[in-house]
């Protein structure tokens, strides 16, 4: 199954990824760490994509495109793969869109996981992130067992700066001005299954997995 994640900054994307890819047995694709690999093991594009984070620049969209079409033709793809985290633009879907057809690969559905915006403040505010491992906690839904370390490494817990309220506030409306309109552009192809991200984590999976199969 081919998969592509939707959703306000914490809608649940990351998390819901995690579990679906275990569901699903497909590997969970993220631009992100396809980034830091790349450029780490100095591949020709992972050297293009340095160039431009080492002057400040965005990576460009075609870029990212050339990382996610060498990763998809990796063995562990053959059965599917999930994107999490692209495309953020209608741009960029439009490219993937492009290199799907070049490499006759379909997609079966767009998780849109929704949820209030108000909700979306309550949960990124508390959340904290492990200062080594990066294990995500939140102070009312997903406690520590010791406050401030980290459940598994015993690290530092962290209260990032992109989740404080103004940094959110800033967050969410960049998301609605340049992805939200991805709902609908994946609506008119008769991909996006919108799944309620409100409530318990494997509820929200439960959910997930009903509305793609």
């Amino acid at each position: 199954m081919r998969l592509i994640f939707l959703g306000a900054p914490g809608a649940g994307k990351g998390t819901q990824s995690k579990l679906v890819k275990e569901k699903l047995n497909i590997p969970q694709i993220s631009t992100g760490d396809l980034l830091r690999q790349a450029v780490k093991d100095q591949t020709e594009t992972g050297l293009k994509a340095k160039s431009y984070m080492d002057s400040g620049a965005l990576v460009p969209d075609q870029v990212i495109i050339d990382l996610i079409s060498g990763r998809i033709k990796e063995s562990d793809c053959a059965n599917g793969f999930l994107l999490d985290g692209f495309p953020r633009t209608t741009a960029q879907a439009e490219a993937l869109d492009a290199m799907l057809i070049k490499e006759s690969i379909k997609l079966d559905s767009v998780v849109n996981l929704s949820i209030d915006q108000g909700k979306l403040l309550k949960r990124l505010t508390g959340r904290r992130v492990c200062s080594s491992c990066g294990e995500e906690f939140h102070l009312e839904f997903k406690q520590p067992k010791n406050e401030g370390k980290c459940d598994l490494c015993q690290s530092e817990l962290m209260h990032r700066r992109d989740d404080h309220e103004d940094k959110i506030s800033n967050r969410l409306e960049a998301y609605n001005d340049q992805t939200a309109p991805l709902i609908n552009f994946y609506q008119a192809k008769t991909l996006l299954k919108t799944v309620d991200a409100d409530g318990q984590m494997n509820e929200i999976t439960g959910r997930i997995l009903s509305a793609i199969q």
